[in-house]
């Protein structure tokens, strides 16, 4: 009898976190694969070449995190939003091969949970894979800048409804860093700091530092 997909992601849980490599190039799909296989928290359960693949696959094995190719564009944000919708649990990580604006927005929008350039190192890959499948927002440090976010007028989400300091904490937010390291920065107090951000949170109408760093890249 063949097992239920909730009974086989139970039992490979304990083998570690299960990735799925999706790209139309086999020699990128090799390489990725030699990447993950060489940790021992990380189990490759598949890899396929094409968005209807993928989808097939992530259907069946239920994946924590899929790593997708970037250079399709919209067929592959595409993907990434049937699976984000489909498979909240899965965790879909944006692998592109070139800086792509709009690329990175769309991705951000559909609500995957890393945009990533194909040129990181395979430790920074590792690194990327564990912290998105514990819900956090894995994005290339130059993301923010390559979008160069502006505020629009009005609505939810307004950052002109914050004060010059609190968007001074905001930047800094989007840019990734934590509490302590901005409270060094603007010579501030933990504890102001964490007050700076709440107040953010209940302006914008975000709950999760993940959901504020999303908005501020979305915003061009």
């Amino acid at each position: 009898m063949a097992e239920s997909p909730a009974t086989a992601r139970a039992q490979h849980h304990d083998d570690g976190l299960r990735v799925l490599i999706v790209d139309d190039q086999e020699v990128f799909r090799v390489g990725t694969r030699q990447v993950l296989d060489g940790d021992d928290s990380i189990v490759v359960v598949g890899e396929a070449d094409s968005g209807a693949g993928a989808l097939a696959m992530i259907d069946r094995l239920e994946p924590d995190v899929v790593l997708m190719d970037g250079v399709r564009g919209r067929s592959d944000i595409e993907v990434a939003r049937q699976s984000v919708t489909q498979h909240p649990a899965t965790r879909v990580i944006i692998l592109a091969a070139e800086d792509d604006p709009e690329l990175a927005r769309q991705a951000l929008e559909v609500g995957v949970a890393g945009y990533l350039s194909k040129t990181i190192t395979g430790r920074e890959l590792i690194t990327a894979v564990q912290a998105a499948a514990l819900g956090t927002l894995v994005l290339d440090a130059h993301v923010p800048t390559l979008l160069s976010w502006k505020p629009r007028p009005g609505g939810e989400g307004d950052v002109n409804r914050l004060t010059s300091r609190e968007r001074q904490v905001f930047d800094l937010v989007a840019e990734g860093l934590s509490n302590k390291a901005i409270a060094e920065r603007l010579g501030l107090s933990n504890r102001t700091v964490e007050g700076h951000v709440n107040q953010i949170f209940l302006k914008l109408g975000v709950e999760s530092r993940t959901e504020l760093v999303r908005l501020a890249v979305t915003r061009a």
